[in-house]
């Protein structure tokens, strides 16, 4: 599997930009967030890829970020979710709106998305809340643990390591007055995001 491509930005496209490496084009396919953030960088890009092999094609999908392209591999976990409709989602919801989408089971939010329908908002809320319920977070301060652990969850079912998410929401939990879920999700990614 091709884990990341770092080369210079050859041309781009309409989500797809092709990265010559050593006189060899790779094209990958790429978020709309992803290729504004290749466009801005000046001489050598890195993207961080997911390979999709078929009977008939092989694709590349490329993400800014490794946190993306672990919520695109869990996305094609999903049943009904194909690479395109998952990049399709990481290209008009932010990682953040998603994770509250899911959490507080809003489909509305979820339908906006060209290409989901009902059926796809129920079952990315069902098939994703359920990696939500496993939650062990410890909490200091005396807290509301219910969002604290509705946090982490939602944390874990993003890719995260339980650990990883349960640090985080620690971590921001102190600095927030009568943190909402919402509120503890959005610090919280935030913070991961920050990290190097």
């Amino acid at each position: 599997m091709i884990a990341h491509l770092s080369g210079e930005l050859a041309s781009t496209g309409d989500r797809w930009v092709v990265i010559d490496i050593g006189g060899v084009g790779y094209q990958v396919q790429v978020t709309e967030p992803t290729l504004q953030d290749l466009v801005a960088t000046e001489g050598r890009v890195m993207v961080h890829t997911y390979m999709v092999v078929r009977d008939d094609d092989i694709q590349l999908y490329g993400f800014s970020h490794p946190r993306e392209r672990e919520l695109f591999t869990i996305l094609i976990g999903v049943t009904g979710i194909g690479p395109q409709t998952a990049m399709n989602i990481l290209s008009r919801i932010s990682f953040e709106d998603f994770a509250i989408a899911i959490l507080s089971d809003d489909e509305k939010v979820l339908t906006r998305i060209p290409g989901i329908g009902p059926k796809s908002a129920k079952r990315l809320i069902l098939e994703l809340k359920d990696k939500m319920k496993k939650c062990a977070a410890t909490l200091p301060g005396g807290r509301s643990r219910a969002e604290a652990c509705d946090a982490v969850s939602a944390l874990v079912s993003l890719g995260f390591s339980e650990r990883e998410a349960e640090e985080a929401v620690n971590a921001v939990i102190a600095d927030l007055p009568a943190p909402t879920v919402q509120d503890l999700i959005r610090a919280s990614l935030t913070r991961l995001r920050e990290r190097p």
